[in-house]
């Protein structure tokens, strides 16, 4: 086995990524989700989005649930924003770090915000500058990276030529999203591998669903190229409103589950996490896909 990373950085995306394909959950309930998953050591947190609410009504009460959470010590938390107009609204609320999304491809960009991939980009270059002029940091997130629902693949040149064009216009750092599920480690290789031959010095995170039943497997091939930025959602929660058949993100207990018993370390709290696990199955009242969640740890006995 090539050398994988002793450590990993996971970001949470449970309470944005998740909860905004569900039925609206009331503010509160939002609040204790974040809260819940801020004491479980995870050092990162997407608490909410900046969208049109009349776009996402799940995301409508992002400013107030942002003045409600309780900041725990030790995490970052960020927002998504899809426009400059979101990224406004985002860095008044005082956050510190936003991410901006574009699908790489075209139709579902214009699904998601009624723009072209282009005019997306251009709207980004602005949201980047913005960003530093206020001090904080911008992610570009790159959706569809391996495949879309309406186009099927998307080439490989056209994913990195809008992440090179995001980290030419300032881009801190970059995440492919696996929007309905559609890589596979061979697919997994092939375009992070690409991108870290071609941009060496730019962080890289993973964004993957779990829609197909490959994500952890994912997970693997991306760890033996060495990244080591992942994102999660607790439960399995997740989706996205304008994929047809996306499901649920790998789920976070999942992942710590898998990683630590391989000697890699997250600074997660694995129970702590099947609790809130728990906690988010109980607040959007369905049950979720984890199976972590249902069976536990490889360590959990029960008497003979």
């Amino acid at each position: 086995m090539r050398d994988l990373p002793s450590r990993i950085s996971v970001r949470e995306v449970g309470p944005r990524d998740g909860l905004q394909n569900e039925h609206p959950v009331p503010t509160e309930a939002k609040i204790e989700l974040i809260s819940r998953l801020g004491a479980t050591g995870v050092r990162r947190i997407e608490a909410v989005s900046f969208v049109r609410p009349d776009a996402i009504p799940q995301m409508a009460d992002a400013d107030q649930v942002w003045a409600g959470v309780a900041r725990a010590p030790g995490v970052s938390y960020s927002a998504l924003v899809p426009n400059l107009r979101g990224a406004v609204r985002a860095l008044d609320a005082g956050f510190t770090e936003i991410e901006a999304v574009v699908s790489a491809s075209d139709t579902h960009n214009r699904k998601n915000v009624r723009r072209s991939t282009a005019e997306s980009l251009d709207d980004i270059a602005a949201v980047i500058a913005l960003a530093h002029e206020r001090g904080a940091a911008c992610q570009v997130i790159v959706s569809t990276a391996w495949g879309c629902p309406y186009e099927g693949d998307v080439p490989e040149e056209r994913v990195l030529g809008v992440a090179a064009r995001a980290i030419a216009d300032g881009a801190d750092s970059v995440s492919f999203g696996d929007t309905t599920g559609m890589a596979t480690p061979g697919r997994v290789w092939s375009l992070a591998g690409s991108f870290r031959m071609a941009h060496p010095g730019t962080p890289l995170n993973l964004h993957f669903h779990n829609t197909r039943g490959t994500g952890l497997a994912n997970v693997l091939a991306a760890l033996e190229l060495g990244v080591a930025d992942f994102d999660a959602s607790v439960g399995g929660l997740g989706g996205c409103p304008y994929a047809p058949g996306a499901t649920g993100n790998i789920a976070t207990e999942e992942l710590v589950h898998m990683v630590e018993d391989m000697g890699i370390g997250t600074g997660i709290d694995l129970g702590a996490m099947i609790d809130a696990a728990a906690a988010a199955e109980r607040i959007v009242g369905r049950t979720l896909p984890s199976q972590v969640l249902r069976a536990g740890p490889r360590t959990r006995t029960i008497p003979a």
